[in-house]
């Protein structure tokens, strides 16, 4: 049973875009703060009326998001 639902998140020119790692969700937002907000209603659509057992989540899974910063480093 998983207890996290991991997503990915990439900067584009304007949004911050969020991926689903073994979910199929995405989402958007312009900042952050939105984004956390705009991924628990995501989530919450997409298991609304099922049963997470189902699904192979515990009825109480975090919400894991990583994303990757580039470096101002030049060699």
């Amino acid at each position: 049973m998983k207890n996290i639902i991991q997503f990915q998140v990439s900067k584009g020119d304007t949004y911050y875009v969020a991926e689903g790692v073994s979910v199929p969700i995405v989402t958007q937002a312009k900042t952050l703060d939105e984004l956390k907000t705009n991924i628990e209603e995501a989530v919450e659509l997409h298991f609304r009326g099922e049963d997470m057992a189902d699904r192979e989540f515990s009825n109480t899974p975090s919400i894991f998001f990583s994303m990757e910063m580039p470096t101002r480093i030049y060699t």
